[in-house]
């Protein structure tokens, strides 16, 4: 079951059978960052490229992209405790605009979950495709579009399960990455085959 909400402190919820409500909160740059700092600087989280920064180096980072047109920041939620961290922005407003040919209801997105404290079956499956129920909850998205490095096989699995087409390698700043995309109907027709 999907909620949108008006109420400016959630903006999503999706209640996951034998796991909870996960939620979606715009990121509070003042009390959210020593969590965030906490995950970026851990290694499981090197494709962030965060791990030498400080606290405040953190928070400028993110209070930089907030200042982008169409760059938003939420903090995912499961039954009240905070367990990732995703970015939406436009596409055709970022640098992997200039990387393939956009199309107007092209949305990226990145996430980052937080550090596991014990072992929940699909845990990070159900966070990953709440965020593409989220994304896709956005009447303007058509296609969702990647950029994960290359090295990074765990984000690679979730998004072919989640029916991400692979179109091939970029050279971005710091990292080779893999573009791919998923339409809408890409997910749905993944989500039948997982049934």
């Amino acid at each position: 079951m999907l909620r949108l909400y008006t109420d400016s402190a959630v903006t999503f919820a999706k209640q996951v059978p034998g796991l909870g409500e996960i939620r979606l909160r715009p990121l509070d740059l003042e009390n959210d960052m020593r969590t965030i700092h906490g995950w970026v600087i851990q290694p499981y989280a090197v494709y962030w490229g965060m791990q030498e920064f400080s606290l405040e180096q953190v928070k400028q980072a993110h209070k930089e992209l907030l200042t982008r047109d169409q760059y938003e920041i939420y903090l995912g939620l499961l039954n009240g405790n905070t367990i990732f961290m995703m970015e939406r922005y436009k596409a055709s407003e970022d640098m992997i605009g200039q990387f393939y040919e956009v199309q107007p209801g092209d949305y990226g997105m990145h996430i980052l979950v937080a550090p596991a404290q014990k072992r929940i079956p699909d845990f990070t499956w159900n966070v990953f495709s709440a965020v593409m129920d989220f994304m896709f909850s956005h009447p303007h998205t058509d296609r969702v579009v990647v950029e994960p490095d290359v090295r990074n096989e765990k984000i690679h699995v979730l998004n072919r399960r989640a029916g991400f087409q692979y179109q091939g390698n970029i050279k971005l700043p710091g990292k080779t990455a893999s573009l791919a995309w998923c339409t809408r109907a890409d997910y749905l027709a993944a989500l039948e085959n997982l049934k």
